[in-house]
């Protein structure tokens, strides 16, 4: 088993530091571009704003994952949505920037029309998640899961909602606090589960070219898991910079 597979299999310390917030993204379309953020007020269903429309597959009103992803469009994270109004992210209004450089309003019908055969966008306020609503990764991690590929990552690859400078040296941190609390400046968050990975992994976030390589290895050596799920347990403020803290 390669030395990247697991963290240090120990849980930290209550009350210390254990790094501090690189960067902040929301997603305000699922499988569109993030927007990064120097701050984010943080809710019960994750971040203001983040993942609240989604674009639905023909076809697919039945299924348990009617979702349009980078998986069937890789072109759909070269989408840039926006809020007309940023401080309302949840009610704002949102346009899209799409790769050919139209403005669109999500919910103009070209713009589903563009993206596939009878698919349509929904709105859902709590947000649509394929298993929880915050998602961390550490710097650590991205450049581990580098070294076993022999390749430099960008982090938008993996969609995070928090991208973590971790303190200490451990391969891949954020394994070893499943389980815990972390209060990130005025949020308390659950740390629930390691996040499984999909295709969507493969895709270059730049160029939309695939890499069957990154999905090979996470599979490999890291049981398919890379970064970590969470969930909120008292909303708050999170900024960049913000300390990151265990209970």
């Amino acid at each position: 088993m390669s030395p990247f597979s697991r963290g240090s299999q120990s849980r930290p310390v209550s009350g210390v530091e254990i790094g501090r917030v690189a960067a902040l993204w929301r997603y305000p379309v699922k499988s569109m571009g993030g927007e990064a953020l120097e701050e984010a007020l943080v809710s019960w269903n994750g971040l203001a704003g983040d993942r609240r429309w989604a674009f639905i597959q023909g076809g697919m009103e039945r299924s348990g994952f009617p979702w349009l992803t980078i998986r069937e469009r890789p072109d759909m994270g070269r989408h840039r949505p926006s809020f007309a109004e940023p401080d309302r992210p949840d009610a704002s209004p949102v346009a899209v920037s799409t790769p050919s450089g139209d403005v669109l309003d999500v919910l103009d019908p070209a713009l589903a029309a563009r993206l596939g055969e009878n698919v349509r966008v929904i709105k859902q306020d709590r947000g649509v998640f394929d298993t929880m609503p915050l998602s961390l990764i550490t710097t650590r991690t991205i450049a581990g899961l580098g070294a076993l590929i022999g390749a430099g990552l960008d982090v938008r690859r993996f969609r995070p909602n928090l991208l973590v400078e971790a303190t200490g040296d451990a391969d891949f941190p954020e394994d070893d606090w499943v389980g815990s609390v972390l209060r990130i400046g005025g949020l308390r968050m659950r740390v629930d589960k390691r996040d499984q990975r999909c295709v969507v992994v493969n895709v270059d976030p730049a160029t939309t070219e695939r890499d069957p390589a990154i999905l090979r290895a996470i599979g490999r050596e890291r049981d398919a898991c890379l970064g970590v799920y969470g969930s909120t347990v008292q909303p708050g403020r999170v900024a960049v910079g913000d300390p990151v803290l265990v209970e």
